[in-house]
Order: C-alpha cells, then structure tokens, then sequence
C-alpha cells in the first residue's frame, strides 16, 4: 500500500490560557496520498490555517500524530523540522512574504543555499523562467505586480523539489483573472513535481479543481 504523504491522526489544538483557551483543532484525521490534491474550504476562525500550520510543522499540536513524507514530526527538534521544510514542504502564502530587500533570483534562491545548494542561483534562475518571470529576475518585489509576486513565491516554493505543496488562500490577495492565472500555475508546477497539494481557500470554483474537498467546521474537518 501507497505511503501517505500526510498523516494526520486525532490532532487537537488550543491557543491561550486559563478563561481566554480556545479550542482550535478538535480531533482532526487526514491522509493525503502522494500526488494528490486537497482543498479545504471553510469560514474564517474555522481553523483551515492552524490546520496547514500543523502540516507545516509550525505548530505543533497540544494531542496527536503527524507524519510527513514519512517522517514523524513530534520527534524533531526545531533544525529538523526547519531541515524538513526546506527540502519536503514548499508554502504559498496568501500575502507572497517576500523580502523586500532581495530581487527575485535572491529571494527563491537565498533559501536554497540556506539548505546547502550549491547551485541554488541556477536553479532559482530556471524556476523562475518555468513561472514566466526570465524576464524579472533583478526586479524587487515593490517592482513587480501582486501576480508577479506570487509567481516568485511559486518559485521559491517550488525550487527545491518538494514533496508537499502547502497554498493559504494563494489567489486571495489578486484579480480573479491573475488569480485564476496564479491557479492554474500552482496545479501545473505541483503536477510537474509530482507533488501533493494542499490548498486553502474560500473559492469553491478553486476547490472544484481540487481531486478532493473538505471543509472545516468548528476545529473538525468533514470530507
């Protein structure tokens, strides 16, 4: 049987304490198999970005199993899960988090050579061509449009030959004609890597798009 490249098992989560906790994540399971493609849809205050924050390994649950690719994620330190990131997990964000002081080569590159890339400008170089961008590579985000912007975040996402793609409302900032744009490339670029993608998103015309659909209601996730 076919490894998961997501396993989750009866996360819960809470934020705060004493009279102000509240309880975020209230028994989720899910399993996403390699190469497959999840949307989660639900109101905001739901948890669907706690959820893909636990996935990501920046937070880590109060209960419950997490499994990436394979690795169990409660046994790594702060390094292996930063190393795990880096080289298994790209994240797109709804509001780019680029560095503004890094032109766009630097910004998808800088974090290849973090990883050990001895080549990272090269290959920063070539995914910024598959995302249309050969053309913007000195540009600086204040430079370059929204759909630009998430296009070098792509890259950068990308780059590094990820596993999981990991998207919290990519469209949500843009046009619904970039965003449908910044759609189809995020489907293209995981599909190419043969990567699993999980996505964010208020969109049901964007989560139709997905193999499957969740939504997130009160902490649970119903499919």
């Amino acid at each position: 049987m076919t490894q998961s490249l997501i396993d989750l098992r009866d996360i819960h989560l809470s934020l705060g304490h004493g009279a102000a906790r509240v309880d975020i994540l209230k028994g989720v399971d899910l399993r996403l198999a390699p190469g497959e493609t999840l949307a989660i849809l639900g109101p905001s205050g739901s948890g669907k970005s706690s959820l893909l924050s636990v996935m990501a390994g920046l937070e880590r649950p109060d209960r419950g199993e997490v499994a990436v690719a394979g690795e169990a994620l409660g046994g790594l330190d702060e390094d292996g899960l930063a190393r795990l990131r880096g080289e298994r997990i790209g994240i797109v964000l709804q509001d780019f988090q680029l560095l503004p002081t890094m032109s766009a080569r630097e910004n998808v590159a800088v974090p290849l050579e973090l990883a050990g890339a001895a080549d990272a400008f090269a290959r920063a170089e070539a995914e910024l061509d598959r995302v249309g961008l050969a053309d913007r590579l000195a540009h600086y985000p204040s430079e370059l449009s929204g759909g630009e912007q998430q296009r070098v975040a792509i890259a950068r996402a990308t780059a590094p030959g990820p596993d999981l793609l990991l998207a919290d409302e990519p469209t949500g900032n843009l046009d619904s004609k970039t965003g449908a744009g910044i759609a189809d490339l995020l489907f293209e670029r995981a599909a190419t890597r043969g990567a699993g993608l999980v996505i964010i998103t208020h969109d049901p015309t964007l989560a139709d798009r997905c193999g499957r659909v969740a939504q997130m209601r009160d902490g649970t996730l119903v499919e």
